[in-house]
């Protein structure tokens, strides 16, 4: 393979709505560089990203996948990236490795809620768009639609470079509006009212240009380069090629424009050749009887294999094996990749997704990728205790290559938590589980971790008294309870005056006192902003021992907090949820169908931001519910807030379930 140089490379994300046709553009693309000896079809199962089993099954991308062609000796990186909002970890992966991205839309759909999203993430990270309009070729395909809500929804000065020479059925190609060349006599007219439109777009990029060009001026060639990269580093024009990715159309155009407008690594700040070495790992795969395979960006100096760099995340050294690059599940061993450029590294022992390996005498650390937050939370449970083991031990091997996966278990209610982005990706993770580890996962809806409290002061005894034979059992205490402030927790107040009780018994009491407050009284959680003070009591030279206080406390709690009016607490949640416009009548009552308090509401661009206080228990699959209701274009976040009061009506289900448990368990 031909060595490149930074200014010879170009890095770019495919990205776009789900199923608008990215994987076989990316075919398209390698199949006219001669990178395959076919033209591979996801309904055929063959093609060159999509090579994982679930991919193929599911005929979806879910992963992002690296290839690369030489076009016009230039190297393209390319990166397919999933459409679907699950898997939006790795299109976050995806765009920070890129330079430009290009954003693929259905020419029948148009702008679909997806390419909203896209858009959002390559606008954070600065990254130059244009879009795609692919199948062209489809009946229904309508320029005039896709230029219209690609307007409209993104707000963007969108500026056709190329026009469709016919549409659906009729599509043969594309006229390039910046050379103007082979145009059919029959569309000399139209080309020549949009190469005006595009060339006065490029021209009021600058006031002296703009100046000449109203005097009659056309512009340079060198012109129409420099002002078509400006304007999209500026996102003051966004340029929209068309085609047919399946048909083969308009496909070599848009490597001539990758290779000629698109920016190369050198235009990236961050890139710098001349520094020490340093690289940022943005995806880890997991291959298997291969193990962790490291894809790789070069952001400084050159890698070769077997140089040692710093961890610097980690604060360890690291190796590194045999470098190469990468064309699906396929690798081409390397020298070395330049600063700029991406490849893989096999078997790296200390190292993840999101660490910067560099120079260990000139330390530095790449800003890591932003992943999005989970938004799903759902019980694991295994067959049995050590299936349950294996699962966890097996989800913590998948989470190295999906770093928006978090499993935690919670020490409230014991239970081991999954969480993730949605209900698809779970549903993906469950099935890796079941292939690659023979491992079966039940996903169940996560006990809430209710509380309890009380309403009233009350004075009570606790008393154990008995006679076995040989030394007895003996602990008596009186306690004061009372509620205090919320979310204060426990506090234990000793006031035993006069020996009444010994002092080495105290905290045996206070022990007894407490376990019982965390095993929970009326519905089985745990007892929380409540005052227990010890008094008075009384003991026997003999039969008194650290653990008759222990139950003497105990049972005291116990009293206290039934006769203190207990009831229970739920927690609440601080929400906030994005949504266009037209959807927060529809956000707003099924707030209030979950008991919501809606608080008020922002704007953030397009976006309404609705805030609200919701119960916990309410929100379990609402990022499915969202996505439903707001035709996918919805978004939330959400943390603790605070705990108040349960509802009676949803209370006594828990508390007759609690009573009638205890009652069986006894029998």
């Amino acid at each position: 393979m031909k060595k490149y140089e930074a200014g010879n490379i170009r890095n770019v994300v495919l990205t776009g709505h789900g199923t608008v046709g990215k994987t076989s553009l990316n075919e398209a693309m390698l199949s006219n560089c001669k990178m395959t000896d076919r033209l591979g079809k996801i309904i055929e199962g063959n093609t060159v990203s999509d090579f994982r089993e679930d991919e193929i099954n599911r005929k979806i991308s879910i992963n992002l996948s690296l290839s690369y062609c030489e076009y016009k000796d230039t190297k393209i990186n390319i990166i397919d990236t999933p459409g679907y909002a699950d898997f939006a970890g790795e299109v976050m992966s995806g765009m920070k490795a890129a330079e430009a991205a290009i954003i693929v839309v259905d020419a029948v759909n148009g702008c679909d809620v997806g390419t909203e999203k896209v858009w959002k993430y390559a606008t954070a990270n600065k990254l130059p768009c244009i879009i795609f309009v692919n199948r062209m070729d489809k009946e229904n395909a309508s320029i005039d639609k896709v230029m219209a809500t690609l307007s409209a929804k993104l707000e963007s000065n969108f500026v056709p470079i190329q026009l469709p020479n016919g549409i659906a059925g009729s599509f043969k190609g594309v006229i390039d509006l910046l050379k103007m060349n082979d145009v059919p006599a029959e569309m000399k007219a139209q080309a020549d009212e949009y190469h005006d439109k595009l060339a006065e777009a490029i021209a009021s990029l600058d006031e002296k240009m703009i100046e000449e060009y109203l005097e009659g001026k056309e512009l340079t060639n060198e012109e129409k380069i420099n002002g078509l990269q400006l304007g999209m580093m500026e996102k003051k024009i966004i340029p929209v090629l068309f085609g047919s990715a399946t048909n083969n159309i308009g496909v070599i155009q848009l490597l001539d424009f990758i290779v000629e407008y698109l920016p190369s690594p050198l235009k990236n700040p961050q890139i710098k050749p001349s520094d020490p070495v340093s690289l940022l790992i943005f995806k880890t795969h997991i291959e298997p009887h291969m193990g962790e395979i490291a894809y790789l960006k070069v952001y400084s100096g050159a890698v070769n294999t077997g140089l040692d760099l710093l961890n610097g995340n980690k604060r360890a050294n690291e190796r590194l094996g045999q470098i190469s690059v990468v064309l699906g599940k396929n690798r081409k061993d390397v020298e070395g990749l330049v600063a700029g450029d991406i490849g893989a590294v096999v078997k790296l022992k200390n190292s993840a997704t999101n660490d910067t390996l560099c120079d260990p005498k000139h330390e530095v650390t790449i800003e890591p990728i932003k992943f999005p937050h989970t938004l799903m939370d759902m019980a694991v449970f295994g067959k049995s205790k050590e299936e349950t083991e294996k699962i966890g031990h097996s989800i913590h091997i998948l989470m190295k290559e999906d770093p928006t996966l978090k499993y935690s278990l919670n020490p409230e209610t014991h239970e081991s938590i999954l969480s993730g982005i949605g209900s698809l990706q779970l549903e993906v993770l469950s099935s890796r589980l079941k292939s690659r580890y023979g491992v079966t996962m039940e996903l169940k809806k996560p006990k809430v971790p209710y509380r309890e409290t009380i309403r009233a002061k009350v004075e009570v005894q606790g008393k154990h008294k008995k006679q076995s034979g040989g030394h007895g059992q003996y602990g008596d205490v009186w306690i004061k309870a009372e509620p205090i402030e919320r979310s204060k927790g426990f506090e234990f107040v000793n006031k035993i005056v006069g020996g009444a009780i010994p002092k080495n018994y105290i905290p045996a009491v206070e022990k007894g006192v407490k376990e019982t407050m965390d095993m929970g009284i009326l519905a089985g959680y745990p007892v929380v902003d409540i005052r227990v003070i010890l008094f008075d009591g009384s003991y026997h030279d003999v039969d008194s021992s650290d653990m008759a206080f222990k139950i003497a406390g105990s049972l005291a709690i116990h009293k206290a907090v039934e006769d203190a009016r207990p009831y229970l607490l739920e927690p609440i949640m601080s929400a906030e949820i994005y949504t266009p416009e037209e959807y927060t009548g529809t956000i707003m009552g099924d707030l209030n169908s979950r008991r919501g308090r809606v608080l008020g509401m922002d704007k953030e661009g397009r976006d309404t931001v609705v805030k609200a206080l919701v119960p916990l228990s309410e929100m379990h699959e609402y990022a499915t519910s969202l996505r439903s209701s707001t035709h996918g274009s919805g978004t939330f976040n959400m943390k603790f807030d605070h705990y108040e009061e349960l509802p009676a009506q949803l209370a006594v289900p828990l508390i007759e379930t609690y009573k009638k448990n205890r009652e069986e368990g006894k029998k």
